[in-house]
C-alpha cells in the first residue's frame, strides 16, 4: 500500500523506514495492559459475526453486494478477529504549536500523524483525524483506503496554526464523532492546566478508549535559554513581556518542571500513556518507545 502523489509529511524515504514499525500502531490499538483480545471488525477470519452500514472512508471492496441487491443499501460484513484496529488522531493546531523552527511543533506532530495514519492503513485498518484549536476545525471519520490517506495527508499540508487552545471544548465536540471503541491519540504541547486536560478525557476513558498523549515541545520550552534582555510573547493571547532571561530563568524552569510532574502524575493515576517528544529528536523515536515497551 502506498500513498498517492507527493506529500511533504510522508516522503518516500520515510515510508520505507516507518514500514519497519508496523507493530507500533497495533501496540497503540491493542494496549499494553489489556492483552490480546477478540473484537468485532473486519479481518481475514472466516467466523462471520454480523453486518454494519457502509460509511465514507470504508473500503468499497468490502461491500456485500448480495445484501445490496436485496436491500438497496450498502453493508459491510463484520468478523470476529483478534484485535480491534480503530485509531483516532487528534492534532492540536492552536497558535502555540507554531513555536519552533525546522521543525515547528505543529510540523513535528504532523510528520508523526502522517506516519501513524500510513501504518494503520497499510495494515488494512482504520484511522480518523481531527484538527483543533479552540474548537474542532476539521474531522475525517474512520477510513482505510489509499484515497482516505491521501485526503489526510493533503489536509495536514494545508493546515496552519490557529487560535487559542480549547481542549475541554474540543473533546466534548469530538465525542459524538469518535464512535465505538479503539485508541485515541492526541498530539499537543499540553500547555494547559493539567487537571483540566485529564478531566476532559474522562468521557473517553469511561467509554473504554485507550488514550495516548504525545506532548510535543521545543527544547527552548523545556529549558529557557539565556539570551539576555528578550521579548517574550504568548502566541495565543498576544501578551508580551520584556525581561532579562537570566532573571526569570529559575522561576520559569521551576514552573515547567512542576507542570510536567503534574501531567505525569495524572497520567499514571488514570493509566494513560504520556510521552514527551522534543522537536530536536526525530519523530521516529515515538515509534521506538512503542515497539520497545514490553507487551
Amino acid at each position: 500500500m502506498t500513498a498517492t502523489g507527493a506529500h511533504s509529511y510522508l516522503r518516500p524515504e520515510d515510508m520505507r523506514r516507518v514500514a519497519s514499525y508496523e507493530f507500533a500502531p497495533k501496540a497503540l490499538v491493542e494496549g499494553y495492559f489489556s492483552g490480546r483480545h477478540r473484537s468485532l471488525d473486519r479481518g481475514s477470519s472466516t467466523e462471520f459475526r454480523d453486518y454494519r452500514p457502509y460509511t465514507q472512508g470504508d473500503d468499497p471492496q468490502r461491500i456485500d453486494w448480495r445484501v445490496f441487491a436485496r436491500t438497496d443499501r450498502h453493508y459491510l460484513r463484520n468478523y470476529h478477529q483478534e484485535t480491534s484496529m480503530n485509531c483516532h488522531i487528534l492534532l492540536d493546531s492552536s497558535a502555540s504549536m507554531a513555536f519552533g523552527r525546522d521543525p515547528s511543533k505543529l510540523q513535528y506532530a504532523s510528520f508523526f500523524s502522517a506516519a501513524l495514519a500510513y501504518l494503520v492503513i497499510r495494515g488494512k485498518d482504520r484511522v480518523s483525524l481531527g484538527l483543533f484549536d479552540e474548537g474542532l476545525r476539521d474531522f475525517f471519520p474512520l477510513g482505510s483506503t489509499s484515497k482516505h490517506l491521501s485526503r489526510i495527508l493533503t489536509t495536514l499540508e494545508q493546515n496552519r496554526p490557529g487560535s487559542q487552545t480549547g481542549f475541554a471544548q474540543v473533546l466534548k465536540q469530538a465525542a459524538p464523532l469518535i464512535k465505538g471503541r479503539g485508541s485515541l491519540v492526541i498530539l499537543s504541547d499540553f500547555l494547559e492546566e493539567p487537571a483540566e486536560v485529564f478531566d476532559a478525557l474522562g468521557i473517553y476513558l469511561h467509554r473504554g478508549f485507550r488514550v495516548y498523549l504525545f506532548q510535543i515541545l521545543d527544547p527552548q520550552e523545556l529549558q529557557l535559554p539565556d539570551r539576555g534582555l528578550s521579548s517574550f510573547r504568548d502566541l495565543e493571547t498576544g501578551q508580551q513581556v520584556v525581561a532579562h532571561a537570566r532573571e526569570i530563568q529559575g522561576a520559569y524552569d521551576e514552573a515547567m518542571t512542576a507542570h510536567q510532574r503534574a501531567l505525569r502524575a495524572l497520567a499514571r493515576r488514570r493509566q494513560i500513556h504520556l510521552q514527551t517528544a522534543r522537536t530536536d529528536t526525530h519523530y521516529f523515536q515515538l515509534f521506538d518507545v512503542l515497539v520497545q515497551r514490553p507487551r
